[in-house]
């Protein structure tokens, strides 16, 4: 089993229903790709350290995952780069 952390952002132009239904679905697409979300943080609004896609705020949200092969953590990555939802976002492998 693989634990990984996924930090990610969320743009602040979003309401707050909006933004529970952009986590939901990131978390769906790890869970139905056999990943097991293990604990979900939200961070709330925060200001960026440097203008990202013309956004200085954004809302934090960390993810801890448990995987048994990185399929769910590929697709995380190549749906947040396609999504204009997800400013930015980070995936850590932690090692135990």
């Amino acid at each position: 089993m693989r634990n990984y952390e996924i930090m990610f952002i969320v743009r602040p132009t979003l309401g707050e229903d909006e933004i529970k239904k952009v986590v939901e679905n990131f978390s769906g697409v790890l869970t139905s790709n056999g990943a097991k979300v293990t604990e979900t943080k939200e961070m709330g609004q925060r200001e960026l350290a440097y203008e990202i896609k013309n956004f200085k705020s954004g809302y934090y949200f960390v993810f801890d995952v448990e995987a048994n092969d990185d399929n769910a953590i590929k697709e995380f990555d190549r749906l947040a780069l396609i999504s204009n939802d997800i400013v930015r976002h980070l995936i850590t492998k932690i090692e135990k």
